[in-house]
């Protein structure tokens, strides 16, 4: 309600002005009337000039109030010398100036013009009475009458600091919370964005590097060993369809969730390891697979991440080791599952490269998007050439990622 009439009267303060200083003008003339009994009463024509100048002088209170304080305290004070008693009727007008200047100046200014006010009056009271008023009524009676609306004006002024403070803050907070919103759909975007590239690069990549390895070893036996080519491109067909396959179930993860034509084929998981053994075995490269400690049931994001762990790693073993077989190994621990993918070839220079430094654009993104993937569900990764021969890729994943969060991540070593 307060808020309302603030608001309606600075819109119309012009209005609003003119309409107080009738009012105050009529309350002068009401208290100039109204003299004590038994003093002298001088007559209502000094005090109607003296009201009007008052009054007109309240009408530009808002942009002078200073002016207007020293004005209606002349006033006040020549009232007091023709010997009107001055009453809250006749002081209005001062005290209504001295309410604005409290609201719009500083605090010592506004003591400074109140006190200033009261010392003229008192010491007109005190020299020129023609009325001989008593003492209390000419003297404390004005000095509390005009520290009223200057108290008033000062708490006004102090809770409209507070409302701007409070609307500035809720002001920096709700922006703050905008810019927190935006970035936080940034960095989404740009995690959801990351994945549909790893999952990009290790559906492509491997199926890709197979598909090539498969047609090599094809024509290498198509003239002197028919059945056998025939063989391996039927396993060629099979990984091409199988990347197919991949390839739109992951183009699929930009569809809407709403859409009845997105792919709802399940993810990869190591149940499938077995399937990717064979097409390896058929591109020329045997790989064994062995299990230590008691299999256990994986989260979907781990079942996943450990599949394309070994995928990669295999994937890489052919594109980038003359290796003649590889080796996988799970190791299920009480929290942890252990991956080692293991190969006796001798690592190419692109290989030392990539998992010693970072790679040159276009090249090397197999052991970065594997240590991703391992860190995206609370795990780590190795890689490095052995000491025998051969190249090493070692995982740690946890077997309960949504739990309390692991131990500190051992460090990655570096070939």
């Amino acid at each position: 309600m307060t808020s309302s009439l603030e608001r309606y009267t600075e819109r119309h303060h012009r209005a609003f002005d003119l309409i107080v200083a009738g009012v105050l003008f009529g309350f002068v003339v009401l208290g100039a009337a109204l003299s004590t009994h038994g003093a002298v009463q001088p007559t209502l024509g000094p005090a109607v000039l003296l009201g009007g100048i008052s009054s007109a002088a309240l009408v530009g209170c808002r942009s002078h109030p200073r002016t207007a304080v020293a004005v209606t305290a002349v006033c006040a004070s020549a009232a007091s010398a023709v010997g009107y008693l001055l009453t809250p009727l006749l002081l209005a007008p001062a005290m209504t100036a001295l309410y604005w200047l409290a609201t719009l100046a500083e605090r010592k200014i506004s003591y400074a013009y109140c006190l200033g006010t009261i010392a003229a009056l008192v010491t007109t009271a005190m020299i020129a009475d023609p009325g001989h008023h008593a003492l209390v009524l000419k003297t404390i009676g004005p000095a509390v009458w005009l520290l009223l609306p200057v108290a008033a004006g000062r708490a006004v002024r102090m809770r409209r600091a507070y409302m701007d403070a409070v609307m500035d803050a809720a002001q920096a907070r709700a922006e703050h919370a905008e810019r927190t919103r935006e970035e936080e759909a940034r960095h989404r975007v740009a995690e959801e964005r990351m994945r549909i590239a790893r999952e990009l690069h290790d559906v492509v990549a491997h199926h890709l590097a197979l598909a090539n390895a498969q047609a090599s070893t094809a024509a290498h036996l198509a003239r002197n060993h028919p059945d056998q080519a025939h063989k391996i491109l039927t396993g060629l067909a099979s990984t091409t369809s199988s990347a197919l396959r991949e390839l739109k179930a992951t183009v699929g993860l930009l569809r809407r969730t709403d859409d009845p034509d997105a792919p709802l084929e399940p993810s990869p998981g190591l149940d499938r390891l077995p399937e990717l053994t064979d097409a390896f075995a058929s591109a020329g490269l045997p790989v064994t697979v062995t299990t230590r400690g008691e299999p256990r049931r994986l989260s979907p994001g781990v079942d996943l991440t450990a599949f394309r762990i070994v995928q990669e790693a295999l994937t890489n073993v052919t594109k980038h080791a003359a290796a003649h077989t590889a080796h996988v190994r799970l190791d299920y621990a009480r929290d942890w599952l252990t991956i080692s993918v293991t190969d006796d070839g001798t690592t190419t220079a692109a290989t030392a490269t990539e998992a010693t430094a970072a790679p040159a654009p276009g090249h090397g993104f197999g052991l970065i998007g594997m240590r991703e993937r391992a860190h995206s569900v609370g795990g780590a990764l190795s890689a490095g050439r052995r000491p025998e021969g051969g190249f090493e890729v070692t995982a740690e994943l946890p077997l309960h990622p949504d739990g309390p969060p692991p131990s500190p991540e051992p460090e990655v070593r570096q070939a």
